[in-house]
């Protein structure tokens, strides 16, 4: 190779430089990590999918917050793969406006430059997104109950799409709530099922009054009785032509009452309700009412969120509570589920409350399996209910201050019985509130009476009344040729309904058939199980109704 001259040298240091054959980066890609960096307003956006579209309730002493502190918790920020802006990740769009405004008003720079935390975009997009705002604006300020319902409809539509159901499979309502678990944003499906019905049946309606903080109870209540009202209409609109079908007669309705939430009353909506589709059906309205009611109460009891049973109390706790009025030492009635009673026997409580601790500890030392056993041997007929309509009924007395028993925990610690009946009973000696008047009283004494005297066909032989403790004998035609067990029952229930003797019964012999008639061992069989546990309810409520008339409403109150 030939050696450079100067002139050959100067000419290489002067010629131009090298150029890029390929394109030039336009901006930096985004960090593969979290990173800390500081962005300015215009580059930051809200999020566009987030719950919130009401104005936060704490917004103002938010910004008073950030007017004279600064931001305490900078927000966390991402970016969409190719878009140009920056966006809150999770819980922060109250934060940005705010910060809007602040810039807006003072033009002070510590405004306008914010430093955040960026974090990449998640794999899973947008789902993880939304359900991070929905848990941060849910611990932060509290959602309302149409916004929540709102985003968990967006989290279904992005969950379809991450699944590749874009063909109109829906995600059954029981998966949907396993995703939402699973991605931070746990809750029970029969919530989902109440958001479905706000989002599709009443906000439609009702738009001011959800978005203006409708609760959740009265958004079920609403849900319940749509559900209750649509099927008495389709089952009574079976073959008639009618003017309007169900769900345009429940939107007119519903929209009347579109106002602000603390003048909403449900009962409102129903009477309206039921009185419109009483004239479109040709029905009586009070009929009507009726039957939506039964309906509704159905209904509740099959979507309700079931309670778990209370967890039973320490031995030693039993006798502690006050002990109820006592029984016979084998079925001792103290149970901290129950409202106790006072005992009307002095020196009996105390010992009423050491057999129930007895009975307590028992029960700590046995297994399950052989607790089951006991419990299914205090079963005399099942009584027809749900966890469900227990959940409702707990819920009710809650809200009443009081506090209903549960067989299946206090079997072993209350009066140890169930029977069905049309009056199921599961509690000998609790009397519920709504029981505890003379006249619904006397209406469960005579049905429990009729139910006796049908053990032994008589039950003709016994009819309601507004007096005494609630029924009354009906003699029959030739009562002394009635069977030993038919006139032995009658003879029992017309001694306890009236001090006067009836014609055709001896009540002298009551005293001979009384020992056979309860516990057996006589000509003629003893009353059934169900039939003494009705007997003994029966008794219970009988004494509280002498009390109530007598104007002792605190003795031997039970309820």
């Amino acid at each position: 190779m030939a050696d450079m001259t100067p002139d050959d040298m100067a000419a290489k240091l002067l010629a131009s430089g090298f150029e890029r054959s390929g394109p030039s980066a336009a901006a930096l890609t985004d960090p593969i990590a979290d990173t800390p960096m500081v962005v300015t307003l215009d580059q930051l956006r809200p999020y566009d999918h987030d719950p919130r579209v009401t104005r936060n309730p704490a917004y103002e002493d938010i910004k008073a917050s950030i007017r004279e502190r600064g931001l305490d918790a900078p927000p966390a920020i991402t970016r969409r793969p190719g878009e140009p802006h920056y966006i809150i990740r999770n819980g922060g769009n109250t934060r940005l406006a705010i910060l809007r405004e602040l810039w807006s008003e003072t033009k002070d720079e510590r405004f306008f430059r914010i430093p955040c935390l960026f974090r990449p975009w998640p794999q899973r997009g947008e789902v993880v997104m939304l359900t991070g705002h929905l848990a941060e604006n849910e611990l932060r300020g509290g959602l309302s109950f149409i916004e929540r319902a709102l985003g968990v409809e967006k989290a279904r539509e992005f969950y379809e799409q991450e699944l590749g159901r874009d063909s109109g499979q829906a995600l059954s309502q029981s998966e949907l709530a396993r995703r939402l678990t699973a991605d931070g944003f746990p809750l029970p499906q029969s919530h989902i099922s109440r958001m479905q019905d706000a989002v599709h049946y009443l906000l439609p309606a009702i738009p001011n009054l959800l978005y203006g903080g409708l609760g959740r109870h009265q958004v079920e209540r609403l849900a319940v009785l749509r559900k209750a009202c649509e099927r008495i209409w389709e089952r009574r609109a079976l073959g008639r032509h009618l003017s309007v079908d169900f769900a345009t007669l429940f939107q007119d309705v519903l929209a009347q009452f579109d106002a602000r939430p603390d003048n909403f009353s449900p009962q409102r909506v129903q009477d309206e309700l039921v009185g419109q589709m009483a004239e479109l059906l040709e029905a009586d309205y009070d009929t009507l009412a009726l039957e939506i009611d039964d309906t509704e109460s159905r209904q509740r009891a099959l979507t309700s969120d079931p309670v778990p049973p209370a967890a039973r109390p320490a031995p030693g706790s039993a006798s502690a509570a006050p002990a109820p009025e006592p029984q016979r030492s084998s079925s001792p009635p103290s149970t901290p589920a129950a409202p106790a009673v006072q005992s009307s026997e002095p020196g009996l409580s105390a010992l009423a409350g050491t057999a129930a601790s007895g009975v307590a500890a028992d029960g700590e030392q046995r297994g399950d399996g052989q607790r089951d056993e006991r419990l299914q041997g205090h079963i005399v007929s099942p009584a027809p209910t749900t966890e469900r309509l227990q959940s409702i009924q707990r819920m009710v007395a809650d809200q009443m201050g009081d506090k209903l028993p549960d067989f299946e925990a206090d079997a072993l610690l209350a009066i140890p019985v169930q029977a069905g009946g049309l009056y199921p009973i599961s509690d000998v000696w609790y009397i519920e509130p709504g029981l505890d008047v003379p006249d619904r009283l006397r209406v469960h004494i005579a049905q429990f009476a009729r139910e006796i005297a049908e053990e032994a066909g008589v039950a003709e032989q016994v009819e309601p009344s507004d007096g005494g403790i609630g029924f009354a004998y009906v003699a029959p035609p030739a009562a002394r040729a009635m069977p030993p067990f038919a006139r032995a029952v009658l003879t029992l229930l017309q001694a306890l309904c009236t001090a006067r003797a009836a014609v055709g019964l001896d009540r002298a012999r009551l005293a001979d058939d009384l020992a056979p008639l309860l516990y057996g061992g006589g000509a003629y069989p003893r009353l059934s199980d169900a039939g003494l546990v009705k007997l003994f309810r029966l008794l219970r409520l009988a004494r509280r109704l002498v009390d109530l008339e007598a104007g002792a409403s605190a003795s031997g109150h039970g309820a």
